[in-house]
């Protein structure tokens, strides 16, 4: 056995942590934790990565993510640095736009009501641009969101919410493509690996304990990176920090982001920080399973409603479903779902708008009614009161502003009057037919609470000073979304906080490595 086969396998890698053989120790699987593991090993650190799921469930949260990362570019000529596959005829046939750093900034602090830290904000946005050329030079790809984020208006394709860009082959694309680089620059990988707790004297972070193969062991390294997720797929934290009702959620990703990486650091002494009571939470198919699935991964989301109405078990609407671009309204409302009478709403269709719905409304795995009358829709829709339904169609037709113009790919300003809840742009009567339904209910991404950082990304301890060996990346890190986000910002955050942490770590890890020698 070569000593790249013998580093590929499970005992001869845990056999090889217990001896104290890796300067730096990520944990957790996902985009964030490779990003780090991948910046460590720049420094020439030794890097173990511990996932926690087993191999075919490799990934986090980022397996299934649709893949879509925010950043800051000026035009088509920053695009192509990180799409140097982009064609002259796409092109030809897209207006890219820009989405500058100011534009990110005014996004980012609008949707968190101004409460996201500034410092960590000034990191994230100034870092975006550089991070994704910094991705793409580990082998990543990226391309385009057509699909999903442009209308096609007079023979151009026109981008609009500021989100560009995706990882070739979505979330599992993204993932796969980091763990081919991680191995390709020699860090191992430990699956089916559970860090528990943190080796800590009082004074410094050196390794962890961890539950494999049906032991525990202390795994020693110089520094530990924790990249494990938020608390989402933990039904008790979930109520206890979130709020009554948030055990009943659906959870869109991994059923492994347990808090596990909080819990070891709260445990010796770090600062929570960030919005404990918040979440990123959407609109979800009602009979989806309790966590994701990866055959259909984020499918499940129903993120057409700018241009439908949502109704409730009464009947009636109860948000403004076109506040803004879906972008910057689908993470909160599906807390808004969530409190609506049992849990539940659905999104309703007509003709005029049915060919703007997203590919996630053709699959195979959705709670659909179709009718030819509004009296039929209202008798198919389960748990819907008819009339309060039939009431509320009649009132919001009235209410249409059909004088303005409707444009998908701005702000139109076509809009309802005299409604309790108007809807702000992109209204259109519901009156022709055939007509369409999808029941919804909430679907938890992940948690906003988590740790205090510095700004090298180590984290803090209660008294505001930080904890030598410890530093922490991805969903886990607080003070960055506060009641809602800018859709694609958790990735480019994931990413930039986990290159910003592996950077610091290696290089404490690597220092520590040659004094000790």
């Amino acid at each position: 056995m070569s000593p790249s086969e013998a580093m590929s396998d499970p005992k001869s890698v845990a056999a090889k942590a217990r001896e104290g053989g890796y300067d730096v120790i990520v944990v957790g699987g996902g985009n964030a934790a490779f990003c780090a593991a991948l910046s460590a090993r720049e420094s020439g650190a030794t890097v173990l990565v511990l996932e926690k799921a087993p191999v075919e469930e490799n990934g986090g949260n980022s397996r299934f993510t649709a893949g879509a990362i925010r950043f800051a570019y000026e035009g088509v000529d920053d695009l192509r640095e990180i799409m140097p596959d982009l064609t002259e005829d796409e092109i030809a046939m897209t207006d890219f736009g820009s989405y500058t750093k100011d534009q990110f900034y005014d996004d980012l602090g609008r949707v968190t009501q101004y409460r996201c830290d500034p410092t960590l904000s000034e990191i994230l946005i100034e870092s975006s641009f550089e991070t994704m050329k910094w991705m793409r030079s580990k082998g990543v790809r990226f391309a385009p969101i057509y699909g999903r984020q442009a209308f096609k208006v007079d023979g151009k394709f026109k981008f609009w919410g500021g989100l560009t860009v995706e990882s070739w082959g979505g979330g599992p694309g993204l993932v796969d493509a980091l763990t081919a680089s991680a191995q390709k620059n020699g860090i191992d990988i430990l699956y089916e690996a559970q860090a528990v707790e943190l080796l800590y004297d009082g004074i410094d972070v050196s390794g962890v304990k961890v539950k494999h193969d049906n032991q525990v062991s202390e795994f020693r390294s110089n520094a530990v990176i924790l990249a494990s997720g938020g608390f989402q797929a933990n039904t008790e934290w979930r109520t206890r920090y979130l709020g009554p009702n948030w055990d009943l959620v659906k959870v869109r990703g991994t059923r492994f982001n347990t808090g596990d990486g909080i819990r070891m650091a709260l445990d010796i002494g770090a600062s929570p920080y960030g919005n404990w009571s918040g979440c990123h939470a959407v609109g979800w198919e009602r009979n989806a399973p309790e966590f994701g699935d990866l055959a259909v991964g984020d499918n499940f989301q129903k993120h057409s409603y700018p241009f439908a109405i949502m109704v409730n078990a009464d009947g009636k609407r109860f948000v403004d479903e076109g506040a803004d671009f879906r972008n910057y309204t689908y993470a909160k409302y599906g807390r808004v779902i969530l409190n609506q009478p049992g849990q539940f709403a659905w999104q309703i269709f007509d003709q005029k708008t049915k060919h703007l719905q997203r590919d996630e409304y053709r699959i195979r795995q959705v709670t659909k009614v179709t009718a030819n009358t509004i009296e039929e829709l209202a008798n198919k829709m389960e748990g819907v009161n008819p009339q309060g339904f039939i009431e509320t169609i009649k009132e919001y037709n009235a209410a249409v502003r059909k004088d303005i113009p409707f444009n998908p790919n701005v702000k139109d300003g076509r809009t309802t009057e005299g409604l309790e809840f108007n809807k702000t742009n992109w209204a259109n009567t519901i009156e022709d037919g055939p007509f369409e339904a999808f029941q919804v209910t909430c679907g938890i991404t992940f948690t906003f609470g988590g740790l205090r950082i510095s700004e090298e990304g180590q984290v803090m301890d209660t008294s505001g000073k930080p904890i030598p060996g410890l530093y922490a990346a991805g969903e886990l890190v607080g003070g960055i979304f506060y009641f809602n986000y800018p859709g694609g910002s958790g990735l480019i955050s994931g990413a930039v906080f986990g290159r910003l942490a592996g950077r610091s770590a290696g290089a404490v890890a690597t220092q520590s490595s040659r004094a000790a020698q």
